[in-house]
């Protein structure tokens, strides 16, 4: 009898390390898409500090007008009092991990207020994340308007 108990035990367990190993899989893409929303919310909040640290030294971004920063450079765009976002906000993301890289995917929305006049984003984006000494940072984005139709 504790020969049977001990095969079901033994059994059970083979049984659930696939989903033990795919639940482990998944984590790092859950990570990544709380970090999005993290850079995402600090973004609209101009939470220049939190965004900061979330970024590689060597960090380069290219936005909606072509302009590319690197990190100071984006920090001092953000940091930009005139102006004022209201929604920014991230959908259709989709996470592709190679490694300690991930590149993220989806649509970006953004609207507010530049010098006194509104303007609205529908973007593209293409975020690359890297784990480096065991933090996720941003090491690239790209955002464009795609082509009206």
């Amino acid at each position: 009898m504790a020969m049977y108990a001990l095969r079901l035990i033994i059994l059970g367990l083979a049984c659930c390390l696939p989903a033990i190993s795919m639940a482990q899989q998944a984590l790092p893409e859950a990570t990544i898409l709380a970090q999005e929303k993290r850079w995402t919310d600090a973004y609209k909040l101009r939470n220049i500090s939190l965004m900061t640290s979330m970024l590689a030294e060597d960090f380069i971004i290219t936005v909606e007008d072509g302009n590319i920063y690197g990190k100071m450079g984006y920090m001092a765009h953000t940091a930009d009092t005139s102006t004022q976002v209201d929604v920014a906000e991230e959908s259709e993301l989709k996470v592709r991990m190679h490694g300690n890289v991930a590149v993220v995917t989806g649509a970006y929305h953004e609207t507010g207020t530049s010098k006194g006049k509104r303007y609205e984003y529908r973007d593209r984006l293409t975020d690359v994340w890297m784990k480096i000494d065991g933090q996720w940072r941003l090491i690239a984005a790209q955002y464009s308007v795609p082509l009206a139709q």
